[in-house]
């Protein structure tokens, strides 16, 4: 097969990444596709920044005695929170793993957790460290140990769930969000599923998982029209044989790295035999979706919206662009897009939830604060400038954008006014 060209390889990096990065493309120009997708499926550098102090679970619990108390848990979390949003966008921004990364914010997304209701940062850092680990790996082994998160526990209340007191909040989720969707379930189905999952801890001097065999529902349950005396795992394990498991994702899949349109059914469910068939590999998946025709059609290419991560993180890693006295965590946050904080279970929306009139207005005000300086290059050699590739205005177009520009390029010449008025464009708001 041959090998890439230029808008193929600029496609597949800004899709599987953050942002268009110049080397990288010019990399996968000399590899096929085949090779350049088997390249981003095994690059795995998990060098991560120092991480930084936080509180552990006896902390919290021993603070939570007293109205005063639990207000300063909640200050605590506040500041150890923002720590912890300035160590993830730090890092991606430095990562020489993007694809990796994006796969651990597909997964913090699809099983979301906020430091608002956990108020507990050093777990939230442990379950980003799960998905990171897993982002490639099983599904099926992800989801039975995201059921056991101690970040996960506390966010859907697991960990107060007594069979006296099943709490249906965990299952309802698991039901709903991860795995089956609506539709494929019934009420009865939820709750019935809550009580196996009775009994699942947290160690408050540890604060990991624990399972109190005296809190579990031990009679008998019906599921998904199976009965036994079921325990978290069966649950777990009965959906992961569920064909609509394998669907979910692979949807999700489809509107993560195809187009904001509805799926093709056929092609949900070639996806998901196939990501059924590797017992859930996830990078069995990601390499039918990456090879698929949907994946490299022409009309697919300009089809995504970009997530304020995407158009900023982006931004910084494709373009000379500094940061210095930006503060990234903050600006992502009043974009939409709070990295351990989702607005609901849901998480982010995603696709034509990013824009807003309100929220371009923000969008464009961050483009025009990292893209400020002067344009002037004969007279000032800037740094930005003498950085960029030294390539011909349509180029650097077909660089910087999926589609043509709506707006009519500077009439001035010099490479940085240019890819500060391409930046600015409409046009940039999609990939």
């Amino acid at each position: 097969m041959s090998k890439l060209s230029f808008t193929d390889a600029r496609h597949l990096v800004t899709r599987t990444g953050l942002g268009a990065e110049w080397e990288t493309i010019e990399r996968f120009q000399q590899l096929t596709r085949q090779q350049a997708i088997a390249h981003l499926l095994q690059n795995r550098d998990n060098q991560l920044p120092r991480t930084p102090s936080m509180s552990p679970w006896s902390r919290t619990v021993s603070l939570m005695g007293n109205m005063r108390r639990k207000k300063m848990v909640k200050r605590i979390s506040r500041v150890e929170g923002k720590k912890l949003q300035d160590w993830w966008v730090k890092h991606l921004v430095d990562t020489r793993s993007p694809f990796l990364e994006r796969m651990t914010l597909f997964w913090h997304n699809h099983f979301p957790s906020s430091i608002q209701k956990t108020q507990q940062a050093s777990m939230l850092h442990q379950q980003n460290l799960l998905f990171r680990k897993h982002a490639f790996g099983n599904f099926g082994e992800m989801l039975h140990r995201v059921a056991k998160d101690p970040a996960m526990l506390v966010y859907l209340d697991g960990y107060v769930s007594t069979k006296e007191e099943p709490n249906e909040n965990f299952s309802r989720e698991l039901l709903e969000l991860f795995t089956l969707g609506l539709g494929n379930y019934s009420e009865a189905d939820m709750r019935e599923a809550s009580r196996a999952f009775t009994g699942w801890g947290l160690d408050n001097r540890t604060g990991q998982f624990v399972n109190r065999a005296q809190d579990h529902d031990n009679d008998s349950k019906t599921f998904l029209g199976k009965r036994g005396n079921f325990k978290g795992e069966d649950i777990i394990n009965i959906l992961l044989k569920h064909p609509k498991t394998a669907e979910t994702i692979a949807t999700k899949m489809w509107h993560e790295f195809i187009t904001l349109s509805p799926p093709k059914p056929a092609v949900i469910k070639q996806w998901a035999q196939v990501f059924r068939g590797s017992n859930y590999n996830i990078s069995t998946l990601l390499s039918a979706v990456l090879n698929s025709p949907d994946f490299w059609a022409k009309h697919n290419r300009g089809a995504l919206i970009k997530s304020p991560i995407d158009l900023t993180i982006g931004t910084l890693r494709t373009l000379p662009y500094s940061s210095a006295h930006t503060d990234l965590a903050h600006n992502l946050n009043i974009m939409g897009q709070a990295v351990f904080a989702h607005p609901s279970v849901k998480g982010w929306d995603g696709g034509t939830s990013w824009i807003s009139t309100q929220s371009l207005l923000r969008r464009n005000s961050m483009m025009n604060n990292l893209t400020k300086g002067n344009l002037n290059e004969h007279k000032y050699k800037g740094r930005v400038a003498q950085q960029l590739p030294d390539i011909k205005p349509t180029h650097m177009r077909d660089w910087l954008l999926a589609i043509a520009p709506l707006q009519t390029p500077p009439k001035k010449p010099g490479k940085q006014r240019l890819a500060r008025a391409l930046v600015l464009d409409p046009a940039y708001q999609v990939n």
